[in-house]
């Protein structure tokens, strides 16, 4: 089993209310690429967005069985390439099989696509700030990795507005 339902249930005992909650998996990010796949993943609070590896795109669906058996992960939010107008990019033609393949292998995980527009550069400026020497910002599965770390941060960010207007 990869994912749990979140439920509440408020019981009475001795006159006093108890409410049982079971608390749903992690988010986990994915911002694939032609070789790479960066990850990132929440803690189980669903707070901090981490980043928690690069794979290689052909070892990436053994990643994640292995993955989610350890863990339990409710959502998976995939990064969806838009042009500057809008419009999906060049770059779905192999995005879009591999979240069709990874419904299939976990149909019981909601997976959910989120805007990843500028999101490489926005790492690449997080490398920078972050004071990293020369030789390591040139080293592409940090970016990778923060990219997908972006990804999931804007997710989270997201729901946060919509549970508010709600």
């Amino acid at each position: 089993m990869y994912a749990f339902v979140n439920f509440a249930k408020n019981i009475k005992y001795n006159n006093f209310h108890v409410l049982f909650i079971l608390q749903m998996g992690r988010i986990l990010a994915i911002d694939y690429g032609q070789k790479r796949a960066g990850l990132a993943v929440t803690d189980k609070d669903k707070i901090i967005a981490t980043g928690l590896a690069t794979v290689h795109v052909k070892d990436l669906m053994q990643y994640l069985k292995d993955y989610l058996s350890k863990e339990e992960v409710e959502c998976i939010v995939i990064g969806e390439p838009f042009d500057m107008k809008g419009k999906a990019s060049d770059a779905s033609r192999f995005i879009d099989p591999f979240v069709k393949h990874l419904k299939k292998q976990f149909p019981e995980i909601i997976v959910e696509r989120m805007d990843e527009r500028y999101t490489s550069q926005m790492a690449l400026q997080t490398i920078l700030d972050a004071g990293i020497k020369k030789k390591a910002r040139q080293n592409k599965e940090l970016v990778d990795k923060i990219s997908a770390t972006i990804i999931l941060q804007s997710y989270m960010e997201m729901k946060l507005i919509r549970k508010k207007e709600s």
